[in-house]
């Protein structure tokens, strides 16, 4: 089947050009913006996963006057149902306990040292320039 002008229909080849470099580049644009939106999302999880621990670690100081002894302890009292995945390392082991400091008398006794916060196991960048660790 021939057109009007005795070509057949379709695309040319300068044609196809243009319509893949167009579309190279609004994919070349649109991709650094997902990968700030994802970054960006991932660091709204960190933070509102440290918001729920120190608030459960909190209310567990409260309810038994000690601090627990580690995260999975308040999974066995029921605090919590799971330990959650940090969504910097993608794993539930990273978290770093961070133990209260003895005192004098408590180094001698050797009494056990409870968790008093919770930071990302990540030696990583947040978009803010600031590690996650640090958070």
């Amino acid at each position: 089947m021939r057109g009007q002008n005795g070509r057949r229909p379709g695309f040319t080849l300068i044609e196809m050009i243009i319509v893949f470099t167009l579309i190279g580049i609004l994919v070349g644009l649109g991709l650094p913006q997902y990968q700030t939106a994802a970054k960006r999302a991932r660091e709204a999880v960190l933070k509102e996963d440290l918001f729920q621990f120190r608030k459960l670690i909190d209310h567990y100081y409260l309810d038994k006057r000690t601090y627990p002894a580690s995260l999975q302890t308040l999974v066995e009292e029921k605090y919590l149902r799971t330990i959650p995945v940090d969504p910097i390392t993608n794993s539930a082991t990273t978290w770093v306990e961070v133990r209260e400091t003895p005192s004098p008398d408590e180094i001698a006794t050797l009494v056990s040292l409870g968790v008093i916060d919770v930071k990302s196991g990540s030696d990583k960048k947040a978009l803010d320039n600031t590690f996650y660790n640090t958070w």
